[in-house]
């Protein structure tokens, strides 16, 4: 096995790995992290100020 097979293998599991990741973050299951994460810099900060002085 030479060095340029190495590298096209790798080449390879690297593309389908990023599809996968893709295909996994873009599903439709995904949607409502995706709609709270999307909401995080509307919320009001009172929240993030009220649990650091609990701390």
């Amino acid at each position: 096995m030479d060095i340029d097979l190495f590298r096209g293998i790798l080449t390879a599991v690297i593309f389908f790995a990023f599809i996968g990741i893709w295909v996994w973050a873009w599903s439709g299951r995904r949607k409502s992290d995706f709609e709270a994460s999307a909401a995080l810099p509307l919320e009001e900060d009172v929240l993030i100020h009220n649990k650091r002085e609990n701390i």
